[in-house]
């Protein structure tokens, strides 16, 4: 059995990683780490002040990390200065943050680090990247995306990534949040941010040339699509050498 902790057990993403993870017949849900201690799924949830000392007494094979950057950064250190493998789903890191955590993984633990679990998503980015590369110049294209409202990172990780893809595909353009005021249209990719309720998740990127657009979108309905991902990406990352891994490794689309 492989033995799992989740870090950030008691939000909406660690509920519901947590029940698949007590649910799955090749994993182990050993523990929790969160703000506040508690319980979920009949095994503890300890302040996040505790976590060196809880992967001491756990030994947990892989630590699930779906909190905040700041918090993640240290979650990461711990994990890999104890020898636990990686799953982290986190969003919003600085390039800085980025360092800390090639640091601390590389040459120790195996980790998969994605701003998306979802086997949707990882297809959809693939998409992305072809019809990019594939389309004669003269697109415009803008990217929208859509979250609930208590998302805090903007643009969401997800729709960060589809702009490296994009960048790396048509060449680096000016990203132009939001527009206002009298303007002409450049070469910018439009980024538009959308929050609001309990949206799940939604990405759009269109082409538009002329007289013709193509659209591609993902809409997920439910967390259980990126929860099925993270621990999809447990079970995998055992066994691998230490670095760092991205979904697209987990599903073979590499």
């Amino acid at each position: 059995m492989i033995k799992v902790v989740v870090c950030g057990a008691l939000g909406r993403m660690g509920t519901a990683i947590g029940r698949l993870v007590s649910e799955s017949p090749d994993l182990e849900l050993v523990g929790g780490v969160d703000v506040k201690a508690g319980s979920f799924y009949g095994v503890p949830v300890v302040e996040a002040a505790r976590l060196d000392a809880f992967l001491e007494e756990t030994k947990p094979d892989v630590l699930i990390d779906f909190t905040i950057a700041n918090a993640s950064v240290g979650n990461i250190k711990a994990a890999a200065a104890h020898g636990v493998a990686l799953i982290v789903g986190t969003t919003g890191f600085s390039p800085e943050q980025r360092e800390e955590i090639r640091l601390a993984v590389e040459g120790h633990v195996p980790a998969v680090i994605s701003s998306n679990y979802s086997v949707g998503v990882n297809i959809f980015w693939t998409l992305i990247r072809e019809a990019a590369r594939r389309l004669p110049e003269g697109y415009d294209i803008e990217v929208t995306e859509a979250h609930h409202r208590y998302k805090k990172d903007a643009p969401s990780g997800t729709a960060k990534t589809i702009l490296e893809i994009l960048d790396e595909e048509v060449g680096p353009r000016t990203h132009l949040h939001g527009r206002e005021g009298m303007m002409e249209r450049g070469d910018e990719i439009g980024v538009h941010v959308i929050r609001g309720g309990d949206i799940v998740g939604d990405h759009t990127v269109l082409f538009a040339g002329n007289y013709e657009v193509l659209e591609l979108s993902h809409r997920a309905y439910d967390r259980g699509v990126f929860a099925s991902g993270a621990v999809r990406a447990a079970a995998w990352v055992i066994g691998r050498k230490p670095g760092i891994y991205g979904m697209a490794d987990v599903l073979n689309l590499s």
